[in-house]
């Protein structure tokens, strides 16, 4: 049980933050980042009812949840450029607007419209909501650094404590709302919306160190330098290909490399050609997998336990990791401080814990046992994403709020581009291999075709494979619900797709192992240079 807040909470807060309303941003801030989590946890509930609304395929409904990400890079990386210019309070305004449009946008989906027409306004209206939270976070993340510059892996864990939070009120409405229509659940976050732009009119706010010390936009950028653009660079020419390929199939891929030419070039022209911190390079590398693992894996872990269970469990235990993940993130300080755990020894024990969840997730038979393995992989996700925006703003503070902008751009391309649509497509590939093995004709029976009559392909970078029908195993899943006898055809259909679910969680987890080999490298690094601690300005 969470224990509430005292007042020695409230006055250690305004303690540690520089301005006098520095808990009043903190607490907006957190109830901005609320309103993301509330719109990503409901719509991780309604991916089953878009599949058998609409016929989905996996990978469709991957790339549905990959706008939810992928929307995010242009808000928070353009947001974090100019938002020492424009202002907070510009910012957060403009995120609003975003935030209800995407509302409007998403309710034009129809149950009559054709299959494709419905798809693009899923999709936008989710990008949308995506560039919102990117922007809200362009403007909280380097606020929060700047307002507790003694403490700020302990209040960037408080301040995304709210994602976690969100999930378990989206969650909860998919939970106790689901005869609902999807719209009425997914409207819900409005509410939360409307708060955030309450709690912020008004208010002053500080600028960044980097920003109060002059430097020009190149200084900022000189740690990222090449290397660190170059991370940046290709992602941003990715996700330009990708969301070409939206519009059109023919869409010429060598635009987005064209593009990530020419910002790569900027940048190199910005920074007079630095090559850039290399430990900041490392950093980025690694957001991009946290966000593959993290994000990804959100997106799509509801629907894969709900399957291998049913799906009022599969919400019943993403509230259940959510509400670990809200009450540990306030324990950061105590981790770091009591424990004398660093930043980095904090990364490095999560990325083991998330390897033994998802290994223990891909092998749950009861609903026991999925609340013991998802348990410990909501221990080791919890502090993955915070810890590392407090890496970047203690070891690089000339970056100001640039590097940390950059930094959740990287983590949400990443989760949309790789995390999102690989799940998808390995649930794809995984699924039809084992029902394909089991039995061709039934086989043949369940997957997916067009229009046309071909076969619909399930692609992912230069991957291919085959998919089933998303209406023809909602129907599986909703006579399952009902409690109806299967078919030995729908049988076999249904134990393909949970082994594929199975064999997804388990490829999964190499990206945590991945990480844990970093962490451990970069452990050893702090540790011959006498150990990890924040630097100021005047020092770098």
């Amino acid at each position: 049980m969470i224990e509430k807040p005292t007042n020695e909470y409230y006055m250690n807060i305004k303690q540690d933050g520089i301005t006098d309303n520095a808990g009043r941003l903190l607490w907006a801030g957190f109830t901005a980042i609320l309103a993301a989590g509330v719109g990503f946890g409901v719509r991780g509930g309604i991916l089953a009812n878009w599949a058998s609304e609409f016929g989905f395929t996996g990978a469709q409904l991957g790339s549905i949840g990959a706008a939810g990400l992928l929307g995010f890079c242009p808000g928070i990386i353009l947001g974090g450029l100019v938002v020492d210019k424009l202002g907070y309070g510009k910012l957060v305004f403009a995120a609003f607007l975003f935030h209800v449009l995407s509302a409007f946008v998403t309710f034009g989906a129809m149950g009559d419209q054709p299959q494709e027409v419905a798809f693009q306004f899923l999709f936008w209206g989710t990008f949308t909501f995506a560039v919102a939270n990117g922007v809200l976070e362009a403007v909280s993340n380097p606020l929060v650094a700047t307002l507790f510059p003694t403490k700020r892996t302990h209040y960037l864990n408080i301040l995304h404590a709210s994602w976690p939070l969100g999930l378990v009120f989206g969650g909860l409405i998919g939970w106790t709302m689901g005869g609902f229509d999807w719209k009425i659940q997914l409207a819900l976050f409005l509410v939360p919306t409307l708060i955030y732009g309450i709690m912020f009119m008004g208010q002053k706010m500080p600028k960044s160190e980097a920003s109060e010390k002059g430097l020009s936009f190149g200084e900022m950028l000189k740690d990222v330098g090449i290397l660190g653009g170059l991370v940046v660079c290709l992602l941003i020419g990715m996700f330009v290909n990708f969301a070409g390929g939206i519009f059109t199939p023919d869409f010429p891929s060598w635009i987005g490399w064209v593009v990530c030419f020419a910002l790569l070039v900027g940048i190199s022209f910005l920074t007079k050609f630095s090559f850039g911190a290399f430990l900041l390079f490392v950093l980025f590398i690694t957001h991009a997998l946290v966000g593959a693992v993290e994000l990804g894996t959100d997106g799509w872990i509801q629907n894969i336990t709900g399957n291998i269970l049913t799906a009022e469990q599969g919400k019943i235990l993403f509230v259940f990791t959510s509400l670990i993940m809200f009450g540990l993130r306030f324990c950061a300080d105590f981790i770091e401080n009591k424990l004398g755990l660093s930043p980095i020894g904090l990364l490095f024990v999560c990325s083991i814990l998330a390897i033994a969840g998802l290994f223990l997730a891909s092998n749950i038979s009861s609903f026991g046992l999925a609340f013991l393995a998802l348990a410990v992989y909501a221990l080791g996700k919890t502090f993955f994403w915070p810890t590392m925006l407090a890496v970047v703003g203690d070891r690089f503070p000339k970056s100001g709020a640039v590097a940390m902008s950059l930094m959740g751009g990287i983590g949400m391309l990443s989760a949309g581009l790789i995390g999102s649509v690989g799940l998808g497509f390995a649930k794809d590939k995984f699924s039809t291999e084992a029902l394909e093995a089991a039995d061709p004709s039934i086989y043949a029976q369940y997957k997916a075709v067009s229009e046309d009559g071909s076969d619909v392909r399930s692609k992912f970078l230069v991957l291919e494979s085959g998919a089933l029908d998303g209406k023809k195993m909602g129907a599986i899943k909703e006579k399952l619900e009902k409690g109806e006898e299967l078919t030995a055809e729908e049988a076999a259909a249904q134990a393909a797709s949970i082994e594929g679910d199975r064999k997804t969680l388990r490829a999964d987890a190499f990206i945590p192992a991945l990480m844990a080999v970093i962490y451990l490298l970069l452990f050893l690094y702090f540790k011959a240079k006498g150990g990890y601690r924040p630097l100021r300005i005047d020092e770098v």
